[in-house]
Order: C-alpha cells, then sequence, then structure tokens
C-alpha cells in the first residue's frame, strides 16, 4: 500500500469537499483509485502502487475562488510535503514547461508574463527557504501562486490572441460552429430571433425516454418541428445524444431489462435505427451517446456499456454514413477515476472507439464548470488549456458542450441537485467565463465545435442556473458575448 502526506497550513483548509475530491495521477495524466482521510493537519492518500504521481486537489485563491491545483509530479517518501509550497511550486512549473513549449513555436511573448513570473519565482524563493509551517512561508506560498496563476492568464491570453490572428489569416472566418442545445420545447418568437443572431449551429436533444414514451411508441412531433426550423433558418444541426447513459433519461420501461444486456441491446438498436433512420440527410452530426464512461445503470457490466456505446456508433455511421458521428465523454479530466474504478478511462475509451472503425469520426466533451456532484471541477486557463490539447492527442475533430452556472441559489426548474464551490457564480461571472474560455478554444484547429449545454431556466433543464435565458426569460449578459464571439471570429 502506498502512501502520500501532505501537510496543510492553516489545517482548517482541510474542509470535507478536500477530501472527496483530492485525487493522484500519473504522468499519463489518468487518476488512480485511492482513499483520502484527514489525519490532524495532513491529507493523507492511500493506493494500490507507489509510483511518482501529482496530486490535484480543489484550492481557494483570493479573488479567484476555489480551482482544482495540481502539484509537479512527486516521488513517494516517507516525511510528508507541504501541500501550499508544492501547488506554488506545481503552477510555476506547468507555467514555465508551457511558456517554453509556445516560444518553441514562435509566439511572442509580453513582458508582463516575465514580469510575473519573475515575482511568482522570488515569492516562492522565500516560501521554500522558511519554516514550512509558518504563516510566513504559507503567505509567500500563497503569493506565489497568486503571481504564477496570473503569469498562466496573461500567458494564454496572449496565446489565443496570436493564434486566431493566425487562423484568420489562413481564411476569414474561423469554421468552428458555435450552437446551444434548444431544449424540450419549441422557441418562441424572441428567444428563436436571439438565437439566430447568435448561434450558426443548433442541438435537437432526443431523449430516450421523451421519444419512445412506450416500447415501440414514439412521439417525433417536437424534434420535426426543431429539425424543421434549424434547416429553415440555415443552422448546422446536431442530434443527441441518442443513447444517453442517464437513468433519468432512459424510458422507464427499459428496466424491465434489468441486467439483461441482450435485451437493452436489441431495445437500443431498434430506437437508434428509428431515430437515425427518420432523419436522414437532415442531420450534420449525430450525437450518438453520452456519458457511457462514467455510466452505472440497468445492472450492466463496464465492458457491456462499451459495447453497447460501440453498437451506438456502428448503427448510426451504417443509417447515415454522410453524417458525422460523435461520442460524448463527460467530466474528461476523469476525476471520477478516483473512487469509481474502471477498466476505460476516458481518452482510451474514446481512442478503442476510434480505432474500431465502425464510423465514429469525432469526439464531444461535456464539461459543466463547478456542479457538484457529476461536474467538472473550475480549472485556470493554462490547465484548461492543456487538458483540450491532451483529448487533442486523438487527432480527431473536438466538439465541446459547456455549462457554466450564473447563480448559486435555488433553482425551482433544475432536475438535478447540485452544489458549487466558492467562486462568482453570477450573471457577471457566467459572462466573464465564456469571455476568456471560449476564444481560447476557438484558437485550437482541432476544436471544431462548441455547444452551450442550456439554452433556457424557465423550462425543466438538467443543472441549475446553467442556461442562457433566466427564469423570466431574459436574456443573460453571456449570450451578449457569445454573439459578439460569433460576430468578431466566425462565419
Amino acid at each position: 500500500m502506498g502512501l502520500m502526506r501532505f501537510i496543510v497550513a492553516p489545517p482548517d483548509r482541510i474542509k470535507e469537499e478536500m477530501i472527496r475530491q483530492a485525487y493522484l495521477s500519473g504522468m499519463d495524466r489518468v487518476p488512480w483509485h485511492v482513499r483520502v482521510r484527514a489525519q490532524d493537519n495532513e491529507l493523507w492518500l492511500e493506493r494500490a502502487g507507489s509510483d511518482s504521481g501529482s496530486l490535484h486537489v480543489p484550492w481557494f485563491v483570493e479573488g479567484r475562488g476555489e480551482l482544482m491545483l495540481s502539484t509537479a509530479t512527486l516521488r513517494e517518501r516517507p516525511e510528508p510535503y507541504y501541500l501550499p509550497l508544492e501547488l506554488a511550486r506545481g503552477k510555476l512549473t506547468q507555467v514555465r514547461n508551457q511558456l517554453a513549449s509556445w516560444q518553441a513555436i514562435g509566439m511572442e511573448v509580453p513582458a508582463e508574463v516575465h514580469a510575473r513570473l519573475t515575482e511568482a519565482i522570488e515569492h516562492f524563493g522565500e516560501a521554500a527557504c522558511t519554516d514550512h509551517e509558518s504563516s510566513q512561508s504559507v503567505r509567500a506560498a500563497e503569493r506565489a501562486l497568486a503571481a504564477a496563476l496570473d503569469a498562466a492568464d496573461l500567458l494564454v491570453a496572449s496565446y489565443t490572441e496570436q493564434a486566431l490572428a493566425v487562423r484568420r489569416r489562413l481564411g476569414s472566418r474561423i469554421t468552428t460552429v458555435l450552437g446551444a442545445d434548444l431544449g424540450s420545447a419549441p422557441l418562441d418568437d424572441f428567444t428563436a430571433a436571439q438565437f439566430l443572431q447568435t448561434f450558426s449551429a443548433a442541438n435537437v436533444p432526443m431523449v430516450w425516454r421523451d421519444v419512445e414514451t412506450g416500447e415501440g411508441e414514439y412521439f417525433w412531433e417536437v424534434c420535426d418541428r426543431q429539425i424543421e426550423w434549424c434547416r429553415a433558418n440555415g443552422l448546422a444541426v446536431c442530434a443527441g445524444p441518442l443513447i444517453d447513459f442517464d437513468e433519468r433519461r432512459l424510458p422507464d420501461w427499459l428496466h424491465v431489462c434489468d441486467g439483461d444486456y441482450e435485451g437493452v441491446l436489441s431495445f437500443a438498436t431498434e430506437y437508434l435505427e428509428s431515430a437515425v433512420g427518420r432523419y436522414r440527410g437532415r442531420v450534420d452530426y449525430w450525437l450518438c451517446s453520452g456519458g457511457a464512461n462514467t455510466a452505472s445503470i440497468l445492472s450492466l457490466s463496464e465492458e457491456e456499456i462499451v459495447r453497447l456505446t460501440a453498437r451506438a456508433v456502428e448503427v448510426t455511421h451504417a443509417q447515415d454514413p454522410r453524417a458525422s458521428v460523435l461520442v460524448s465523454f463527460d467530466q474528461p479530466w476523469g476525476e471520477y477515476l478516483s473512487r469509481q474504478p474502471k477498466d476505460f478511462p476516458p481518452l482510451q475509451f474514446a481512442d478503442a472507439l476510434l480505432r474500431t472503425g465502425l464510423g465514429m469520426n469525432a469526439v464531444a466533451l461535456e464539461i459543466n464548470v463547478g456542479f457538484r456532484p457529476g461536474g467538472s471541477a473550475p480549472r485556470d486557463l493554462l490547465e484548461f488549456s492543456e487538458g483540450i490539447d491532451y483529448w487533442g492527442l486523438l487527432g480527431v475533430p473536438l466538439f465541446l458542450r459547456l455549462t457554466y452556472p450564473s447563480g448559486s441559489g435555488a433553482d425551482p426548474l433544475a432536475l438535478c441537485k447540485t452544489s458549487l464551490p466558492p467562486g462568482d457564480w453570477t450573471p457577471a461571472g457566467q459572462q466573464a467565463w465564456i469571455e476568456r474560455y471560449v476564444p481560447l478554444l476557438l484558437s485550437k484547429p482541432l476544436v471544431q465545435g462548441i455547444f452551450w449545454g442550456q439554452l433556457r431556466d424557465a423550462e425543466p433543464h438538467p443543472l441549475p442556473h446553467g442556461g442562457l435565458f433566466d427564469l423570466r426569460r431574459h436574456p443573460k449578459p453571456a449570450l451578449r458575448r457569445l454573439a459578439s464571439i460569433r460576430q468578431a471570429h466566425l462565419r
């Protein structure tokens, strides 16, 4: 049994959420199964192996809220590490490595990046050369971390600006599609007009529970109207996920197949053939499966869920070979693996599907920022950028499905009960996140689609306050920001 120990200073920073979310990963970024517990003023992480690895932990940063931060790669040793110092070292290492990589390809780095990096190094030196448990060392480590995060933001912003300029020089506009989920009902005239001013694409949800209300009894009216509206208004159409591995989105009658893989496969195949066959030629992107990597449904094994996903790809491609076929992966950083061990980490799951040659030709990543349980922890710009680049190793188009909340209070129409870490969960905060993160995604050539996961808070929706229209059906500032990004960069 391997053990890594971290002294947390001050000790009251050890919260229950830290214990629930902290994890270790290796050089391949795959989280290990760990047991995390607090022991006096220390965080203990126990695991089966003893390889060197990085700690990932939620950490409050003044002015930024709670972020998922990581240490550099650390070896296992008998004595504990000092967490504030190691988090500062981890971010400094990450910034310096990325700086060197981008400079090597010709990026011009603003002087302010070097200035903030120098400041961070000076504070880190003070923290490292002072008694690590003293308040002076902790304060210096926090200042080093803050300056390193500032340097990271400036570095990524400069990269984004220069990469977008290069992409624009190669063509008049970037061809990435920008869209949003249409929800469960047709849009009213005002919302429809706002949508068309903002987006070039739409996601038509085809929730199996809502479409096949009884075995073999299909209700297509809403999907028909939404796809017809999209085609009439020149929007690219993404449809799905057809098979969403969420108990709340599966038909109630399907539970007669609990534990019966062949029965589930048969019903899923029939539904897929009906849906794709009905809209063949009118859908540009088929999202045939969603959330399979985190699923635990109908007493199916992980292998059976993988086989069912492969079958969804095969049927979708066979029915509509000209359309793109996507599979969506939830929590793409794989945090869930530390408490829910699986044989197929998300990237390896996607790679295995691509290698089958069944017709999958793009990957979608579901990033629901801040929501817990089930969402992706907030991450700074550089960590976010590296995470997307990691998925870029697959070499296929990436589509992002994003949600960021505009509030933290009660949401009467939200179907999921979630909580949020400390942060700026306001309409202005939602707008600011879009302003910083969406252009970064547009700067990456493999990102060929960005979809906002929820449109309206005034109808039943999965996640609290995640829409672009509020409970009074008024557009949030985030919608205007997306419209301005499209006008500035996209066709």
